[in-house]
């Protein structure tokens, strides 16, 4: 198996995990603020103890790209507020499909920071996969749940096309697990202030999901996705992450018990479809 297809599975195994993060939007009854505090805390320091036992702990906070790290910090932090916002207002499916028109973004946007063309057949899958979001939305009303769960779902997809294509470049001289480190430990750091304002009653079973919250559907898998972006285009690896509200709507049904509407999975096919054929194109275009 070459390196392309070594990091394509990854990607893939990273969004299937990332698929069950939805699940703990619901699951924890506490501001969107403080579930993405618990999550990028626990995600650090997981990641950081990784890093200290494998003898890079002089590499932990490396000097140069100071600045970007932070920025990604920051970044990260209104993306995972905005997605849970999105799930807590609205449903799991709503959150995550909506979440998945980032890829829009990063096709119009990756040009800009990078020397790479606009991909004529990934600008047209693009809006596929975006007429497929509207779908779901029953009534264009700021009054209405589903709606304003997509637009926050949107712009979590907006800020998320940054990470992507920062992480991309940051990923030709950093490590994965460095990258992913400095960004939850910084996101941590901006969030912090929070607890002086806002001071939630914890149950040990919320600390024990946001733990899980932060090792495996983040740490590890994070780590995972940024590693496979090495060898596959951010573009690419965008669209692979729409696969993401599949997994996530599949596991809403058989843990939460949320049943999405026939607008939702015709939008979800729809994804599904503009997914599968620029991935297929991809590996076609490798052989």
């Amino acid at each position: 198996m070459n390196d392309q297809k070594i990091s394509l599975f990854e990607i893939h195994l990273a969004v299937l995990l990332f698929g069950t993060a939805g699940l703990f939007g619901k699951w924890l009854l506490i501001s969107p603020f403080m579930i993405v505090l618990g999550r990028v805390f626990f995600a650090s320091l997981f990641l950081a103890v990784i890093i200290w036992i494998s003898g890079r702990k002089k590499s932990l906070l490396p000097g140069d790209n100071y600045f970007t790290f932070i920025l990604l910090g920051l970044i990260l932090s209104i993306h995972w507020v905005s997605f849970f916002k999105s799930i807590q207002i609205s449903t799991v499916a709503v959150g995550l499909l909506s979440f998945s028109i980032y890829p829009v973004f990063t096709t119009f946007l990756e040009p800009i920071f990078t020397k790479n063309r606009i991909i004529k057949l990934n600008v047209f899958l693009s809006l596929f996969c975006l007429s497929g979001v509207f779908l779901i939305v029953p009534k264009f009303d700021l009054q209405n749940s589903t709606y304003m769960g997509v637009l926050w779902g949107i712009f979590s997809g907006f800020t998320f096309s940054l990470l992507t294509i920062i992480n991309h470049n940051l990923s030709q001289k950093h490590s994965s697990l460095i990258i992913a480190f400095n960004q939850n430990f910084f996101a941590t750091l901006f969030l912090s202030p929070l607890l002086l304002v806002i001071k939630p009653s914890l149950t040990t079973k919320d600390i024990g999901l946001l733990v899980i919250l932060g090792v495996v559907c983040t740490a590890f898998s994070h780590t995972l996705f940024i590693k496979g972006m090495k060898n596959v285009k951010a573009q690419t690896a965008s669209l692979i992450h729409t696969l993401e509200p599949v997994y996530g709507i599949l596991f809403a049904f058989l843990f939460l018990k949320e049943i999405p509407s026939n607008r939702t999975l015709l939008g979800g096919a729809l994804i599904l479809l503009g997914q599968i054929m620029i991935v297929y194109r991809f590996i076609k275009r490798k052989r």
